[in-house]
Parts: structure tokens; sequence; C-alpha cells
């Protein structure tokens, strides 16, 4: 195991979330229309540079190394068919998406700006014919460059047309597509999927110092951050909870997509102020058993909606009533059953849920 490896998986595991091992069957059956478009190598360069055509943030890692990637911009010169990509299309905006074929697509925009995307050193193509040995884009004769330029790479464009009220599709499709090498997890496919101001405003409360204090470092797999949608899911639409639940944060993020302002100062506010005052009443100690090591996705997420909700409603309790109320909960048989055991069943996510409400807005 390389040390990256054995870094992510340290990060990890500062986060606990048992929903993880759920069944995540489909409650949906779809109907999708799917269409090709051939784009031109050129046109792809330019929607790419314009940001028509967007890759996520997430999917930026560049595996290839320079002769995988001279290997498919060779074939392009040879005028060889390559495999297409997958799109979607982001609602509303005719932007692009890339659900699949990323590696293919970073390849020629690093060559066109001279750049190997990997580590940005000059991008002369390796290990091909010898006409093309060492040459960059710039340096090809004017005949290969036409022929590169002209080369057509196939897009298969997908779009949900029902059910209407969600567009789930997009994020299984996603999963599906790129379950292969490392498993991509639910939020990164959602940073993809259900880009917009909720994202952006996710991604911003992340870097919260309160909120790093008591999680640690940035999550790799972005697993922090679908605690801070978690939070945000519960406070509002907790009591309409159906499982699974990546389902349920699937339809929370299209739902709240992009919400009005005044919508976001207040999540955003509410979010600072819980995280807050469990910072201030049990430091490091927040949101774990006793005595645990990580952070349990299902204390957090009850915890915080009932505070938050306290809060919001009645006004933030002393510091010393928090951590009481964090330690009593804890120890409650059956509040540690729901946190522990099926966490994301609908009767255990109802159950310490209102536990956690009932506790908070009494202290």
């Amino acid at each position: 195991m390389t040390n990256s490896t054995q870094l992510a998986n340290q990060i990890d595991e500062e986060i606990d979330d048992e929903s993880e091992k759920d069944d995540s069957a489909l409650h949906a059956t779809y109907d999708i229309t799917s269409f090709g478009i051939d784009f031109d190598v050129e046109g792809l360069v330019r929607r790419l540079h314009k940001g028509d055509i967007t890759i996520p943030d997430w999917q930026r890692r560049f595996v290839w190394n320079i002769n995988n990637a001279s290997s498919f911009v060779e074939s392009l010169l040879f005028g060889l068919p390559v495999p297409g990509v997958f799109m979607g299309v982001y609602p509303g905006t005719n932007r692009l998406y890339v659900i699949d074929g990323q590696q293919r697509l970073r390849t020629i925009q690093g060559f066109y700006e001279g750049k190997f995307p990997k580590d940005d050193r000059k991008f002369e193509l390796k290990g091909v014919d010898g006409r093309f040995i060492n040459l960059t884009y710039n340096d090809l004769k004017s005949m290969d460059r036409r022929q590169l330029d002209n080369s057509l790479i196939h897009a298969t464009v997908v779009r949900q047309d029902s059910p209407k009220d969600n567009d789930t599709s997009m994020y299984e499709i996603f999963r599906r597509l790129n379950s292969g090498g490392r498993p991509v997890n639910p939020q990164e496919i959602r940073c993809a999927v259900y880009q917009g101001k909720l994202i952006d405003m996710i991604n911003e409360l992340n870097e919260n110092p309160e909120w790093r204090s008591i999680v640690g470092k940035p999550n790799p797999r972005l697993k922090d951050q679908e605690m801070i949608l978690r939070f945000m899911a519960m406070l509002y639409k907790g009591d309409k909870y159906v499982s699974p639940m990546s389902e349920f944060l699937n339809i929370f993020t299209q739902t709240y997509r992009n919400p009005d302002c005044k919508w976001m100062i207040d999540a955003a506010q509410i979010f600072k102020q819980t995280v807050k005052s469990f910072a201030d009443a049990k430091g490091k100690k927040a949101f774990r058993t006793s005595g645990g090591r990580v952070v349990n996705a299902a204390i957090f997420d009850s915890m915080s909606a009932g505070l938050a909700m306290r809060i919001r409603d009645i006004g933030t309790p002393d510091v010393a009533l928090i951590s009481q109320v964090h330690d009593d909960l804890i120890a409650n048989n059956e509040y540690s059953q729901s946190i522990t055991q099926g966490t994301s069943s609908e009767r255990s996510v109802r159950t310490r849920l209102e536990m956690a409400k009932a506790a908070f807005g009494n202290a």
C-alpha cells in the first residue's frame, strides 16, 4: 500500500457512516433519453476551455502516463476510431458535464495547451510512430494538425425524462459507469451531477474552523462535505425521511440545488452556530461514542439537527447543558441502538432525531 493510499485511508477513518453498508435499491423506474453527438477534437477542446463542457473537480486526478496519453493522440492522428464518452446535461443551461471519459478529454486538452495533465511538463509525444515522436501540437505538420482537429469523438448524452420530480437517474448512471478502479463516493457524484449554489455553500462551510476542529483534516473523498449536507437535510426535511440515506440526500440536493439568498444565509448561520456550540461544549469529543475515536455520522445528523432546531426556535442553551445532553443521549440504550444498528432505516432515523430534538428542546 502506498503512503498516499495509507494517508487517504487514515483520513477516511475520521468519519464512521454505517449507512454506507445499506442496500441502495432503486425506488423508481426511469425513462431516459440518450442521443449521440460527434464532436470534432478541436471543438471539444474549445468547449472545455470555455466551460461549456465541464469535468467535475473530484475527477481532476489524471492517472494516464505519458505513453498512454501519447498513444491516444496517435490514434486520432492516424484516423483510428477511439472509445466514446458519456455526458450529462445541467438542467436549464445546455452545459454538459463529463460522466465517463475524463482521461481522454484531459489528454487532448493538455496536448493542445502544450502541458501534460499529470504534472504540467511539456507535452511531447512519447512511444509513438517515428514521425510523431517528441512532437508537441504546435510542432505537428499542418496536415497532421488538421487531421487531429477534424478527428471525431462520439459523445453519448443522457437526460432523464421521468420521473419529473427528480433526476436521480443521473446519479445512478454516474455511479455505475464509474464503478471500476477506485470506487466513487456518493458525495463526489453529487458534486458532479447536482452542481449549484448548495454544493458551493457546503464547500465553503467545510472550511469553518470550528467544524475542522471537530472532524479533523479535510476528507479527500468529501465525506465531511456529505456530513454538512446531511445536517441540512435532517434539519429541513428530517420529518419526511425515506430510506435509503443516499437517495434521501440526492433528492434533497436536487430540490435545494439553487436556493434563494435568504435560505442560504439562514442555513449557513445555523450550521455555524450549531457547530460552534458543540465545539465549545465537547471539543474533539463531539459526535463520538464514549471513548470513540471517530465521528459517528448518525450521532452527528441527529444531535446537530436537534440542537439547531433548539437554537432556531428558542436560542442557544448553556455550554454545560449541551455537554450533558450529549453525554446523556450517548448513554441511552434506545438512542445507542439507533446510531449503531440499521442507522439509515426509517425507524432508526426517526427515533434518534426525535430523541435529540426533545432532549435539546428541553435543555
